[in-house]
């Protein structure tokens, strides 16, 4: 199998190298992390070579450059079919492929309100309504993929939807977001 190489940028503080590497990583193939630093002009050039959108991650694999993380995991889950990635029943797999595709797009008032960063904490973190919004519509996303499937993961084992919303997790955890007891 063809060695990958995964660019990418701080796992704590980018949410997209994060969910790319927990893709790689669940999809079980070997690579090397590249890391690079966006904020500097060199390594700005040098993720320009890595990736033709100038943003990470990009998967190279061969001679081939995957640099959007929705197909990264479709990728992945086409080059590692036994790591399960995406659920095998097609209704499942399609509702999986919808709340990547809605994490994707979506919850720009979160990301804004809340930025991501793993190593800090803020206790009693006052959330805006406009984010407020966006975790509670998270909130019935995992409530309901957790009733459909029994846990303990989104849609029963890890998948594409578990990696796409981990950085969500770990949101709420450093901004002491609660939720209910079904969503955990």
């Amino acid at each position: 199998m063809t060695r990958a190489t995964l660019s990418i940028s701080s796992k704590n503080y980018s949410s997209w190298s994060l969910r790319g590497w927990l893709m790689a990583k669940m999809a079980g193939i070997a690579f090397d992390e590249l890391l690079t630093t966006p904020g500097d002009a060199d390594a700005r050039a040098e993720i320009l070579l890595l990736s033709p959108s100038i943003l990470v991650p990009c998967l190279n694999y061969g001679k081939h450059k995957i640099w959007d993380t929705l197909a990264i995991g479709e990728f992945l889950n086409e080059i590692a079919p036994k790591a399960g990635l995406l659920p095998a029943d097609s209704i499942a797999r399609a509702r999986c492929r919808s709340i990547c595709g809605e994490m994707h797009s979506g919850f720009t008032s979160l990301r804004s309100a809340l930025p991501m960063n793993i190593k800090a904490h803020f206790p009693k973190f006052k959330v805006w309504s406009k984010a407020q919004a966006d975790i509670e519509r998270i909130a019935v996303i995992w409530r309901e993929c957790l009733n459909l499937s029994g846990g303990p993961f989104l849609f029963g084992k890890p998948s594409l939807a578990d990696a796409m919303y981990a950085p969500v997790v770990l949101r709420f955890k450093t901004y002491d977001v609660q939720l209910d007891s079904e969503c955990s």
